[in-house]
């Protein structure tokens, strides 16, 4: 059994890598071509083939909290390396991310979110990490949604673990709402510290949105604690 798990998380990890490679390779050239508000659906479509060609089920609820044209500061659980292409893919906003700066330094996938506009930050320089609010607030001003994973790090064990402070600075500082979202299943597809992949069905689901009075009126601590315990109440949990 363990043999036939094996072959086949190799097997998905290599057709997974196929098309995953191609696709940032064709993003590449689109970025140079389009303005990204152009190319954006090509990433939305072809983030959600991934999950298909893994055979990935994804539910998804809660869209009829959001409103197409306004402007969000999406927070998230973080389970796994495939939570980037979920949110991704079934976030139906022009979104863009806030991501660790290490991840801008992998080959060909730092080159691709650095271009398309995501924003690294730095996990030990604190003030790296300040600057890279200052940026993401200004994007935010501007019109533009960010997705950002509250947690710092990937579970280890399933559970959500405790959330950084300076997601809800930046909140405060753009004056915008948040979306809490829940992740569901992603821990069983592939979890930190184990190369296998299982398949099964995965969920995302949208709450309803923190308005920007209630983000202005909370301390930072109060809304990290709110936003978390919505979080959790979107996660299903097994």
């Amino acid at each position: 059994m363990k043999i036939i798990k094996s072959l086949r998380s190799a097997l998905l990890w290599t057709i997974g890598g196929v098309y995953f490679g191609g696709f940032l390779i064709t993003l590449i050239l689109l970025s140079y071509l389009l303005p990204s508000e152009k190319y954006d659906p090509y990433i939305k479509k072809g983030l959600r083939w991934l999950f298909r060609l893994l055979r990935v089920p994804v539910a998804v609820e809660g869209l009829e909290h959001l409103e197409p044209h306004k402007t969000y500061l999406f927070m998230a659980n973080h389970v796994s390396i495939f939570d980037i292409p979920l949110l991704g893919g079934y976030i139906p906003h022009f979104v863009r991310g806030v991501e660790a700066d290490r991840q801008f330094r992998w080959p060909l996938y730092g080159y691709v979110v650095r271009r398309v506009g995501n924003i690294p930050i730095s996990r030990e320089n604190i003030h790296a990490s300040i600057r890279s609010i200052h940026l993401a607030a200004e994007r935010l001003k501007a019109g533009y949604s960010l997705v950002i994973l509250p947690e710092g790090h990937r579970t280890l064990d399933g559970r959500l673990r405790p959330f950084k402070k300076l997601p809800f600075y930046l909140a405060k500082k753009a004056g915008c709402e948040i979306v809490p979202v829940g992740m569901s299943g992603l821990f069983s597809l592939k979890r930190k510290g184990c190369w296998h992949i299982h398949p099964g069905p995965v969920k995302i689901r949208f709450g309803k949105p923190i308005d920007r009075k209630t983000v202005e009126q909370l301390s930072v601590t109060e809304l990290r604690d709110l936003t978390r315990k919505a979080i959790e109440q979107l996660i299903e949990w097994h």
